[in-house]
């Protein structure tokens, strides 16, 4: 039994120091990515906000939809690079899930329900009446982390701290 808990001991010590620099990593590199994309797209696609702009959340339903998608198009393009980068982590993390959430309200979520039963129905990828939120969702739980804890040691962030503190 002490072997098995030296060898615990041993991995844990391992872990845990890398655990800073390779803990967040996979979640910025994964959310950088689906962000740019997604911004690229609506950069060579074509505006639809105007079919949704009403489930749009107070403010962003009462702006032009021109800008709305300039926004939403930027923010996903500049942030999903700086999340891959590592830079100004917090603030693209927290203004992602603000894009996440108006995205889950104007196009995920489902447009009538009466149980907490049928909402759950939406915690789904495809769309059978009723919703489909369940990846914008998973990505605002995974920004969570970058926006309490920041990018982790491997990042720009850290040079950054470690260059002007």
């Amino acid at each position: 039994m002490k072997k098995f808990i030296d060898l615990k001991n041993q991995v844990v010590g391992i872990l845990e120091p890398a655990g800073s620099w390779a803990a967040l990593l996979p979640i910025r590199l994964l959310m950088g990515y689906e962000f740019y994309n997604a911004g690229m797209k609506k950069l060579n696609g074509n505006n639809w906000f105007a079919n949704v702009q009403d489930n749009f959340l107070f403010p962003f339903n009462i702006i032009p939809v021109e800008i709305s998608w300039f926004m939403a198009t930027w923010a996903e393009i500049l942030g999903g690079l700086a999340l891959f980068l590592g830079l100004f982590t917090r603030f693209w993390a927290f203004s992602l899930i603000i894009v996440s959430i108006v995205a889950i309200s104007a196009v995920h979520w489902p447009d009538d329900w009466n149980s907490l039963a049928e909402l759950w129905k939406g915690y789904a990828i495809t769309n059978k009446g009723f919703g489909n939120y369940r990846v914008p969702l998973l990505f605002i739980a995974m920004l969570f982390p970058l926006v309490f804890s920041g990018a982790g040691r491997l990042s720009l962030d850290n040079i950054l701290a470690k260059k002007f503190s």
